[in-house]
């Protein structure tokens, strides 16, 4: 049980504190108050928003601290500005809150075709030369803007805590700028919520910072989600170059009249092009050495010159228009100049349209997230599936002297079925026909003894689609089909379709990493069951092996960290769209044989319980009493 004494210390919210939660809660107070960080895996229904921002929130207050709860999904901002809003009605502290997004996104300007880099020059030079009236309203030092943006401030410290959506529509009214405005409010707030990058990218952070005179060292670090990080962090250090960025950036040369670059890009095309020569239906990448790109380029012009030019006339071009592809070109030049440990340089070609990419991969997190969880004061990353705990604790450089804690579920047991169906596969080597047909044959079965909502969750489209020409045959029940790259109102139809059906029962066909596989809440009655189809391993492309074999180098786990792990995540993710309250009941079903092998089955979290059963259509139908 939580001791009294630190009860009394927690500016807890809620009248009751459940069970487990109040572990959780004196966990992280004492890791904190230890200058300890904490991986923390806690699943869904405890109560991790509040369980960390109480006793993270009350520790900073007393020492003179600040704390970032950093989250990549709007749901979870709202979570957290609803928690402090609760904080603040209870215990009637004054303390500031600021919800923070990506700057393109609080953007009054009418700006959504940019890509973020071209957004950054965009803002950066309307600003420069005075064009941007919702900047100069905020920042002009004009008594009008000083009067316009403090009596907007007092009414947002009243308000608040806000959340960023609420700012920005504050802020549209009398043509403010939502994020100069979100800046101002953080100098003054000891809790800002926002994305990931703004405390793992440099630039980002150091420019924060620096504006509202916060250290890293002073500052509690809270990363939501926290399964995320990882390949989040990779992305911050990876580059890309296409055929189809350095097309586009010819024809903006060509447009403008800059010859000299014009006849540089084409040759740039040329070398591409030979690059990407050898690559044929047989053989869909290759590795690049990073100076053997740069000795190519060399043979024409200087590489170095190269950049300069690219740079400068990019910075031109963005004179004249919002975006430049020139420009972007500069960018991946100089970042190709990185180093070479932590990284994979690999040239793919995509066959459906002929488009060859060269990529700068990251292979190791750490790169971008030891400084942070090193330098900052106390570093706490909690998510639903963190488990294994001790591979994000390496990955991501935790140092020797880091808490692990891993949660049991607090809801009853006897309200969650788990079945491991070993009755079929999706190995690559037992692809075919047959096994189609025998996934949905099992799909169908399964469909057939839940009385309500079921999704189905595939490791591909591809593979669903296959399957889906058997099932659509079999299930009786309306089916729901997720398609690529849904909107984001695309995709509030599809679930609200799929509630409104729950008397008859309905099957949304979803894919592990799509829009469904994370972030959706359906509780009560909404969703009876989940199947997982498959092991969505990450394809065994050449990325994927540098990975294992980098990982494999520096901690002796490269096929569990760099394969296998990821892969039981998604899964984990998926279940845990099925039973998000303590009164819910619901079915979570593993079909395939090799989640009852014991390299897969011992990744599973224990309390979950998972039973291997054939004898699968008995126990959905008694377990649901149907």
């Amino acid at each position: 049980m939580l001791k009294k004494n630190i009860l009394k210390e927690i500016l807890f919210p809620h009248d009751k504190i459940r069970n487990v939660q109040d572990v959780m809660v004196a966990d992280v107070y004492d890791a904190i108050r230890n200058k300890q960080n904490i991986i923390v895996h806690a699943p869904t229904g405890i109560g991790k928003t509040v369980s960390v921002l109480a006793p993270a929130l009350s520790f900073a207050l007393k020492n003179n601290l600040n704390v970032f709860f950093l989250t990549s999904r709007q749901t979870q901002h709202k979570i957290a500005v609803e928690t402090l809003k609760q904080i603040k009605k209870k215990f009637g502290n004054e303390f500031g809150v600021v919800d923070l997004i990506g700057k393109k996104w609080m953007c009054l300007q009418e700006i959504e075709a940019l890509g973020a880099g071209d957004f950054i020059e965009y803002c950066k030079k309307i600003k420069d030369k005075d064009e941007c009236e919702f900047y100069l309203n905020t920042r002009k030092k004009s008594r009008r803007a000083t009067v316009l943006a403090d009596s907007k401030l007092n009414e947002l410290k009243v308000l608040g805590p806000l959340h960023v959506e609420e700012v920005v529509e504050e802020c549209r009214k009398p043509r403010l700028c939502p994020y100069e405005m979100a800046s101002l409010m953080a100098k003054n707030s000891k809790v800002i919520i926002a994305d990931y990058n703004y405390i793992f990218n440099s630039n980002i952070r150091d420019s924060l910072f620096a504006r509202t005179d916060k250290k890293i060292e002073e500052c509690i670090v809270i990363i939501d989600e926290g399964h995320n990080l990882p390949a989040r962090a990779r992305e911050l250090l990876t580059a890309k170059l296409s055929t189809f960025i350095i097309d586009n950036a010819i024809k903006e040369a060509n447009k403008f009249e800059f010859f000299d670059i014009l006849v540089k890009l084409k040759n740039l095309k040329e070398i591409f092009d030979e690059f990407g020569f050898e690559l044929n239906f047989n053989k869909e990448e290759k590795f690049v050495r990073k100076h053997e790109f740069i000795d190519k380029i060399n043979e024409a012009q200087d590489y170095d010159e190269f950049i300069s030019e690219l740079t400068l006339i990019g910075e031109d071009i963005r004179e004249k228009q919002k975006q430049s592809y020139v420009g972007s070109i500069g960018n991946f030049l100089e970042a190709w100049l990185g180093e070479d440990n932590g990284f994979a340089r690999i040239l793919s070609k995509n066959f459906g349209n002929g488009n060859l990419i060269l990529n700068y991969r990251c292979l190791d997190p750490s790169l971008v997230t030891k400084e942070v969880i090193e330098r900052s004061y106390a570093a706490i990353i909690m998510s639903g599936t963190l488990t294994p705990t001790f591979m994000y604790k390496d990955i991501l450089g935790f140092f020797g002297d880091s808490v692990e804690k891993v949660y049991d579920n607090p809801f009853p047991k006897d309200n969650r079925l788990c079945l491991i169906i070993p009755e079929t596969t999706t190995k690559f080597a037992r692809r075919n026909e047959g096994e189609y047909k025998k996934i949905a044959e099992v799909c169908n079965k399964i469909v057939n003894k839940v009385n309500g909502n079921v999704i189905l969750f595939f490791p591909s489209y591809g593979l669903r689609d296959k399957v889906y020409k058997n099932f659509y045959e079999l299930c009786k029940k309306k089916m729901l089909i997720e398609k690529q790259y849904l909107s984001k109102e695309e995709k509030e139809k599809i679930l609200e379709d799929f509630k409104e059906n729950k008397k008859e029962g309905c099957v949304l066909l979803a894919v592990a990493a799509g829009s469904f596989g994370e972030g959706i809440d359906l509780p009560g009655d909404f969703l009876k069951t989940v199947v997982i189809i498959g092991l969505p391993l990450e394809k065994p492309d050449l990325e994927t092996k540098e990975l294992i074999d980098y990982y494999q180098d520096k901690f002796g786990k490269g096929f569990e960290y760099g394969y296998i792990f990821p892969a039981i995540t998604k899964c984990l993710q998926n279940a845990g769209r099925c039973i998000r309250s303590e009164t819910d009941k619901g079915a979570i079903v593993f079909l395939d044989e090799r989640f009852a092998w014991q390299n897969y089955y011992k990744c599973l979290p224990k309390d979950m319980d998972f039973k291997i059963s054939k004898n699968y259509e008995k126990r959905i139908e008694r377990f649901f009493g149907s």
